[in-house]
């Protein structure tokens, strides 16, 4: 849709006007040849058409003219900033299945070659260049040059330090993380996770780093993959504290969601001041995602990118790193969601047409569970604000 068949009443001055609220400026990462890189194959639920179609609807209502939004073609991650997450084995056995070195049966013991990861053809480069992607999307943010910064084609959130996981291979958030650690050690990072999914490979990796708060809100371990992401999990060490979870219960619905959401966000970040914020902002936990049972409804997205948004421009110094994630209605769902997400970082989220919130009401498709997700939300913050209050400063 054309900015110019925005509906009756809305013309692109108007349009324009909401610049004046935003609080700076936004950069799309784009990663060239997308399509035929990271790709495990048609029949996969993982379509690099969820990447393409966010792109085409973006360009579709003219957000990056309207918004003055800066695009940057994305560099492919050095070995190096690779090896700041993974393992010298790991790496190097991609990079030797990549090259046919080795037989596809020895990928399995670092979770290659499965069927949710199954093996493709340059695969270390193409799972490089995502992890480039974000990288590049943070450098910008770090470097000033940017407030705001969106790497659709990432979160490939459950990549862990030697295996690959859930159709994962290298974990681009925790690498951009570890690369902001490097030119800021003195900076503080809160990676959101709102994926149907545990965030489980970010955590585990930065789960014992005091300068890195993880908080994913997923459906219940008990009920879905990875198994993992229960309220006891708050980190180690010098970071108890730091690692923040919300497991929900299936069918839980926009209200709830959008409570907890907003509590934990703002009680966290209020407590652990971060100077940067990453999100993996998956699409799986609409109501009608194949692989997960969560009962969120498109009404919900605007509000969730909303709670973000005003989040970070409070609390974490509005510097704002996103990549996209899970959800597995390629052509459809996703790329409107990610729209949404990206209007909402740009300042405009009045662009996104009224007919894309159409859905099955909540009643149909959820049920609430306020209660108990507000014992878990207490039980969160009280575990984990006063050890964030009393971490020294950097």
């Amino acid at each position: 849709m054309a900015i110019d068949s925005l509906g009756s009443g809305t013309d692109q001055r108007k349009l324009r006007g909401y610049r004046d609220g935003m609080s700076g400026s936004t950069t799309l990462i784009r990663v060239p040849d997308l399509a035929r890189l990271y790709d495990f194959g048609p029949t996969h639920p993982l379509r690099p058409e969820r990447v393409l179609g966010t792109l085409d609807r973006v360009a579709d209502l003219g957000i990056v003219e309207l918004a003055g939004v800066r695009e940057v073609d994305a560099r492919h991650a050095s070995d190096d900033e690779i090896l700041a997450v993974h393992s010298a084995e790991f790496m190097n056995a991609v990079r030797d299945i990549d090259a046919g070195a080795v037989t596809s049966q020895f990928g399995l013991q670092y979770g290659v070659g499965t069927p949710d990861n199954p093996i493709f053809p340059d695969m270390h480069t193409a799972s490089a260049a995502v992890c480039g992607a974000t990288v590049t999307a943070a450098e910008v943010v770090v470097g000033d040059e940017t407030q705001h910064s969106f790497n659709p084609a990432g979160g490939l959130h459950h990549a862990r330090r030697s295996e690959a996981s859930g159709f994962c291979i290298y974990n681009d958030p925790a690498v951009a993380i570890a690369r902001v650690l490097e030119m800021r050690p003195d900076w503080r990072v809160m990676y959101i996770d709102v994926d149907v999914h545990h965030g489980d490979g970010v955590q585990w990796i930065f789960y014992d780093e005091p300068r890195v708060l993880t908080l994913s809100l997923h459906q219940s371990g008990r009920y879905l993959y990875p198994g993992t992401g229960f309220t006891d999990e708050l980190g180690s060490g010098d970071a108890v504290g730091t690692s923040a979870n919300l497991p929900l219960l299936p069918l839980t619905g926009n209200d709830d969601y959008l409570w907890a959401l907003d509590a934990l966000v703002n009680g966290l970040a209020e407590a652990y001041k971060p100077d940067l914020v990453v999100t993996q902002l998956g699409a799986d936990t609409h109501h009608d995602d194949p692989l997960a049972n969560l009962g969120l409804t498109m009404e919900a997205y605007p509000s969730m990118g909303r709670i973000l948004r005003d989040a970070i421009r409070v609390h974490g110094s509005d510097r704002w790193v996103a990549t996209g994630g899970g959800g597995y209605q390629a052509e459809t769902v996703v790329p409107k969601i990610w729209t949404m997400h990206f209007a909402q970082m740009c300042g405009i989220p009045e662009v996104i047409p009224a007919e894309w919130l159409r859905d099955r009401t909540p009643d149909a498709v959820s049920r609430s569970y306020r209660d108990a997700i507000g014992e878990s939300v207490d039980e969160v913050l009280g575990a984990c604000v006063p050890h964030l209050e009393k971490l020294a400063p950097l």
